[in-house]
């Protein structure tokens, strides 16, 4: 099939979990035969790594560059625009608009637009051509709340307040006008099924399983990790929680347990903050492998968030015993203390990890049942066979459509 891809961010490098769905959805419906024209507005340049990781993915690399998050345009937009921040931010972009237009007088088998976010320059040309369209949405994101709105001070609630309820009226007007509705979770589903009336398909987070299959995590080694985008609000309120809550109670419990804590835009002025010899500091990982052999218990205390997290993914994939919130394990069909450990509170997760660490052997029942569930269940081949599934129900849909 011939695809046009729309998206509001470069997916190389994979530094959040967004970007990792889509590298590897595109690498995998490529080498299943389909040819993808991918449209980007990118807030950072496209440069010779990212070009040579997604060309030969690619028919068509189209990237376009967004606007300034503080450019006169964007602030007036986000305070009186009927779209809602984000929906503002990615959006008003005549370039982005124009160049759509142009793909959209080519032949096209599927138009795949990702996130409600980025839709508003696609809307008046897709109504204009009459074209039909899939999206995913990776989150409910008026649901998202502290997640969307984590930098804004206490004052600035009002306006949260009122630019939640511009997304809920924002998703109403453009989830009615997709073909097909995809989330990324079984919840997410019927949350957006609640909101459109009519069923949402699935095609869930998935982990390039042969990649983490020859890790062998050190089960003796005391090391807990995390890897995170903290430009992603759940993720550094789970590392502030874990390091002024939660481990604080592990130290008291055991002086020798250690923390690696990893991932892009890690903040500086934490390692002045938390200032603890047995914490190691690093920025952004390339090669994930190379930190979980170092570790016995991948920690995510995540409290805020939505959809299925690729970090807890790759990290069962690598066999790591992951202990983590019930918003650490949402979207995935995991039990407690066979798949994962999991408690809610800062007291049990402290307990919970302090006794883990002392059984190597409850750690390496914990995370090869981890690996064993991602790997029939969320390798990248399964995510991408369910997504080509769409495809071709939607397609056959239009060719009736366009015989009768």
């Amino acid at each position: 099939m011939r695809i046009l891809w729309t998206l509001p961010y470069l997916p190389w490098p994979t530094t959040s979990g967004g970007k990792t769905r889509q590298f590897h959805l595109l690498r995998n419906l490529a080498a299943r035969g389909h040819r993808i024209t991918l449209l980007v507005q990118s807030k950072t340049a496209l440069d010779d790594d990212t070009r040579a990781a997604l060309e030969p993915w690619l028919e068509r690399l189209i990237v376009i560059p967004r606007r300034s998050l503080r450019s006169l345009r964007t602030l007036l937009a986000v305070a009186f625009a009927r779209p809602p921040m984000l929906a503002t931010v990615n959006g008003f972009a005549p370039q982005l608009q124009q160049q759509f237009e142009a793909l959209l007088r080519e032949e096209w088998d599927v138009i795949q637009i990702e996130h409600s976010y980025s839709f508003q320059p696609f809307e008046a040309p897709l109504k204009r051509a009459g074209k039909p369209f899939i999206m995913t949405e990776h989150n409910v994101e008026s649901g998202l709340g502290a997640a969307s709105y984590h930098h804004f001070p206490k004052w600035a609630r009002p306006f949260t307040r009122f630019d939640q309820w511009r997304y809920r009226q924002w998703e109403a007007r453009v989830f009615g006008q997709t073909r097909e509705l995809i989330a990324v979770t079984e919840e997410d589903a019927k949350g957006l099924a609640r909101l459109t009336s009519r069923a949402t398909a699935v095609v869930v987070n998935g982990v390039d399983c042969d990649y983490y299959a020859q890790v062998v995590p050190d089960r003796y080694s005391r090391r807990l990790l995390f890897i995170g985008n903290y430009e992603y609000g759940p993720n550094l309120d789970a590392m502030e929680w874990a390091l002024e809550h939660i481990m604080p109670k592990v130290w008291h419990l055991d002086p020798m347990v250690r923390l690696t804590i990893g991932g892009y835009a890690l903040p500086d002025h934490w390692r002045e903050r938390w200032a603890d010899p047995r914490i190691d500091w690093l920025g952004f990982v390339p090669d994930l492998r190379t930190v979980q052999r170092e570790a016995a218990v991948f920690f995510a205390p995540l409290r805020e968030g939505g959809g299925s997290k690729l970090k807890v993914l790759e990290a069962m994939a690598a066999g790591l015993a992951v202990v983590t919130t019930e918003q650490g394990s949402s979207g995935l069909n995991v039990v407690n203390g066979t798949h994962y450990l999991g408690c809610e509170d800062a007291d049990g997760l402290a307990k919970l990890l302090a006794e883990a660490i002392e059984q190597p052997h409850l750690l390496t029942a914990i995370g090869e049942a981890g690996r064993a569930y991602v790997r029939e269940h969320h390798d990248w081949s399964v995510s991408a066979a369910q997504l080509e599934g769409i495809y071709s129900r939607v397609h056959r849909q239009e060719e009736t459509h366009a015989c009768v």
